[in-house]
């Protein structure tokens, strides 16, 4: 160290929840890592995944140059041939086979990185495959579903103004340990105990007493899989006693197809079902419409299940029936500084897309561009004409991120050639054939692209690169930008548009298409010429962000003009409620004689797997544990620290029992992301502490069929204690 520190400001972008970071830099070396007070959104919070930052850059497992995969080694090689093997292998492929025989599949990061969020379409478009998977659709699928047929915009995201709310009922979602998803709220704790300090409650939905619900007002036990049934049984309540569209009242259809078919489900018919009492959802829908500003709030566990799809449309339908669409403390729209949901300058996303084309075994239709990461493996283990027999993964761990994930395991196992674009050999990259290694996050320039759009107050910053990268270090922009163009020069030549245009980009680079983007976009240059507009600039000089401001009102502006008013019932949802009447209706539960429902969870220091690689994170006593209620404990003869075997219909796993009220009675928990113990993984401090993965449990075949997502919740499970199996066996 050289004893002179400097002070760097950027924002964390290991959640969605986009806190400001102060770090303390000497030379190369990052000191320290804390929370900027001055940030303007954040103000200072900050969780334990901060310093995490300066774990992954100074990890010793993460890869600084390409590898090449020999037999059970490593070698490596530089990034000249690492580029022109890929090119080769992939176009070969691609010419013997046809464009959709190389796969690609798009981890969670990618949507904290303005650089491949940025360059990746390009690289994908080069690629002209077919075969596209994303995290996207083993989480916020559905609620993308249902804003692309509502409002005609699969990014048109509502959001809850949380800051501004009376009541907020929040179901399937524990921001206490996510930081908000779909919804950036840095120190969301705070802003959730201010509701109660201003005379408003919250109220917490889930089969679990996570986190939340331990500082909410109210919490309810739902079996998993029935929040559909309970939303109806809430619309039900709020429509017989007339709604309230308010100030959107002109710019809605399919308001009386609503009220019809809220008839139909009165809370007493499904109470039995959802182990919600008829009373208390009565109560609730009373308490929602009394409430002088309402919101309703779903995510991963409402996503996550067979009828996620209809959960996030219900619930976006009982915000706008009680008025508490697009209006203050209600559920309402971002004005990002770039707004990615139209077209000016470039960056416009696309309004999205539904069917376009099928996938190859089951036929299930794309979504986006993209089809279910469910089916991604039998894409590449059924044998004919169209198989996956390349795959380039960038960000991601689908072995243990995607459903069934040992046969995830064997379908990458399968495969004529891999490509990873990562810094680490984990359970998935350990099958490529050549990794890519991008720099640290902490080592890029940063800006939120993606996540402004889901914040709860309009707010804009960008972090510089803290130092320069070394030689042969790359950011993920330019390893993409390499490949699109060397892919462009083998297909098209050097001297095609292709070519030429995916050179200048990769010139023009992200800092100045940043640029372009600010003084474009609503705050911008472009409309404020005298200098008090955006611009890189402007952000340069303003190193804790600029707040733009709370969420206002954009309804009905904020409305692709070709798909006309919001649509409270498109033809698709409502088609779905015979699929829900037919799977519940007369059940009195969900499982199986004998079998438990299995529910994922959060943790706020496990957002995802490749965090566990930090000895910080993972400290102190292990999280891996299958929660389990008293009731179920005694029944089968098990106690906290017992080792006990869970099975589903796809596979098994073991580990300690964790006995507590928290859960609910017939209802079961293991944590998301663990399971390093697989041969090959070279992560250290990971594999030292394995637990199982959630994923070598759940069923590619359980699935929302509506919009394809995983069904992650509610799967059904058996569980006795390694000791029965040992005796049975």
């Amino acid at each position: 160290m050289s004893g002179k520190t400097s002070t760097h400001y950027r924002t964390c972008n290991l959640c969605e929840a986009m806190c400001g970071v102060e770090v303390e830099i000497d030379g190369d070396e990052v000191v320290s890592i804390r929370g900027d007070e001055q940030d303007v959104f954040s103000r200072g919070h900050v969780c334990p995944k901060a310093t995490a930052l300066k774990d992954l850059y100074e990890d010793p497992d993460r890869l600084k140059q390409p590898v090449r995969r020999v037999g059970n080694r490593w070698e490596p090689i530089s990034w000249d041939e690492a580029f022109e093997e890929v090119v080769d292998r992939v176009q070969q492929i691609q010419e013997e086979h046809g464009r959709d025989a190389v796969g690609v599949y798009l981890g969670n990061p990618n949507a904290h990185n303005f650089g491949t969020l940025v360059f990746g379409p390009p690289f994908l478009r080069t690629l002209g495959s077919k075969n596209r998977f994303s995290a996207t659709s083993c989480d916020q699928l559905p609620l993308m579903l249902a804003s692309y047929f509502m409002f005609g915009h699969q990014l048109l995201f509502p959001v809850p103004d949380v800051d501004r709310t009376d009541f907020m009922m929040l179901i399937g979602a524990n921001p206490l340990a996510s930081n908000g998803s779909i919804m950036a709220a840095p120190g969301i704790k705070k802003r959730l105990e201010a509701i109660g300090k201003r005379g408003g409650k919250v109220v917490v939905v889930d089969p679990r007493r996570c986190e939340t619900a331990r500082v909410a007002n109210e919490h309810v036990f739902i079996q998993p899989g029935t929040d559909a049934l309970f939303l109806l049984g809430m619309l039900h309540e709020v429509c017989a006693a007339g709604i309230d569209l308010g100030r959107i009242s002109g710019s809605v259809k399919n308001v009386d197809r609503i009220l019809e078919l809220a008839k139909a489900y009165p809370p007493e018919e499904s109470e039995a079902i959802t182990g919600v009492a008829a009373m208390t959802v009565k109560r609730l829908a009373r308490e929602l419409r009394a409430a002088p500003k309402g919101v309703l709030y779903g995510r991963v566990g409402a996503c996550t299940q067979e009828f996620g799809g209809l959960c996030m449309w219900l619930i976006n339908v009982l915000n706008a029936v009680t008025g508490n669409l697009d209006e203050p403390g209600g559920s309402m729209f971002s004005s990002p500084a770039i707004d990615v949901r139209g077209t000016v300058g470039g960056f416009g996303a696309g309004r999205g897309s539904y069917g376009r084309w099928k996938s190859r075994v089951r036929g299930f239709p794309e979504f986006g561009g993209e089809l279910p990461a469910s089916v991604m493996a039998e894409e590449m283990l059924t044998e004919g004409e169209g198989r996956i027999r390349a795959m380039i993964t960038l960000a991601g761990n689908p072995v243990l991120s995607t459903p069934n994930g040992s046969q995830v395991d064997q379908g990458y196992a399968s495969l004529d050639y891999a490509v990873s674009i990562d810094f680490f050999i984990n359970e998935t990259s350990r099958h490529a054939n050549i990794i890519l290694p991008p720099v640290s996050p902490i080592q890029r320039s940063h800006y939120d692209l993606a996540l402004y759009l889901t914040a709860v107050r309009n707010v804009t910053k960008y972090s510089s690169a803290p130092f320069a990268l070394k030689d042969g270090e790359l950011d993920d922009w330019q390893i993409l930008t390499e490949l699109t163009c060397r892919l462009a020069a083998r297909r098209h030549g050097k001297l095609s548009k292709q070519y030429l245009t995916a050179r200048a980009t990769q010139v023009a680079g992200p800092e100045r298409v940043l640029d372009l983007g600010l003084r474009l976009g609503a705050y911008g240059k472009r409309l404020n010429p005298l200098g008090t507009g955006l611009s890189l600039g402007k952000l340069r000089k303003n190193p804790h962000g600029i707040d733009l401001g709370p969420m206002q009102s954009t309804l009905p502006e904020a409305l692709p003009e070709k798909h006309g008013p919001v649509d409270l019932a498109p033809d698709l949802f409502v088609e779905d409620l015979g699929r829900l009447r037919a799977r519940f209706l007369g059940a009195a539960s969900t499982a199986s004689d004998g079998q438990l429902l299995l529910i994922g969870r959060r943790q706020l220091r496990s957002n995802n797997s490749w965090m566990h690689n930090s000895k910080r994170l993972m400290k102190g006593k292990s999280r891996c544990t299958v929660m389990i209620n008293p009731d179920d404990a005694d029944r089968l003869g098990v106690k906290s620290g017992d080792m006990v075997t869970l099975s589903s219909r796809v596979g098994k796993v073991e580990a300690p029992a964790e006995v507590t009220g928290d859960m609910m009675a017939g209802v079961v928990s293991l944590p998301h992301g663990f399971g390093h113990g697989r041969d090959g993984v070279q992560l250290s401090v990971a594999t030292d502490h394995p637990g199982v993965s959630i994923n070598d449990l759940t069923d590619e075949q359980h699935i929302d069929l509506l919009s394809g997502n995983a069904a992650f919740s509610g799967l059904p499970v058996t569980l006795r204690t390694t000791a029965q199996v040992a005796a049975a066996e």
